[in-house]
């Protein structure tokens, strides 16, 4: 992880939602559009890292046998794994990439809101390592913000 994961930590000291998924539209309205440019409805195994407090792994796990949901923050993966309690069939873990990339094949890889965290090098390793573990027809999906990061702020 470029980004210094004090960073990070930071922000899940000062809230348990600070990019606000729970509470803004535009969080909602991406996590919708980013379910529904999937290409399949199941995915026997997923892997998501960068999840965060779980809230699109919770939208995930319903569509999939098996989830492994990532995050490199302590208290992120400590609210993850208490949100996707309910599904068995997840796993959570504590990691960052490039550098802790899971073994195994994955059918879906869901990239969200984390490439510009990286630098150009990372980036590319985690392209790689993704392409490296797709199983035969996979999916990955990327999702971005493109605009300039706000911090984690709840504003927008």
């Amino acid at each position: 992880m470029s980004t210094p994961a004090d960073y990070f930590r930071e922000l899940f000291e000062h809230s348990d939602d600070p990019w606000a998924f729970d509470r803004r539209w535009y969080e909602q309205r991406k996590r919708d559009l980013t379910l529904a440019c999937l290409p399949r409805q199941y995915y026997a195994r997923a892997f998501e890292p960068g999840c965060a407090n779980g809230v699109l792994s919770q939208a995930l796990a319903q569509r999939c046998d098996s989830l492994l949901a990532m995050d490199l923050t302590p208290r992120a993966v400590e609210l993850a794994t208490a949100r996707l309690a309910p599904f068995e069939h997840v796993e959570v873990c504590q990691g960052g990439l490039p550098q802790a990339w899971p073994a195994g094949h994955f059918d879906l890889i869901v990239l969200s809101e984390m490439g510009y965290y990286l630098d150009p090098q990372a980036w590319v390793q985690v392209v790689e390592r993704a392409a490296a573990s797709l199983a035969e027809g996979g999916h990955v999906l990327a999702c971005h913000w493109l605009h300039p990061d706000r911090g984690g702020t709840a504003a927008g």
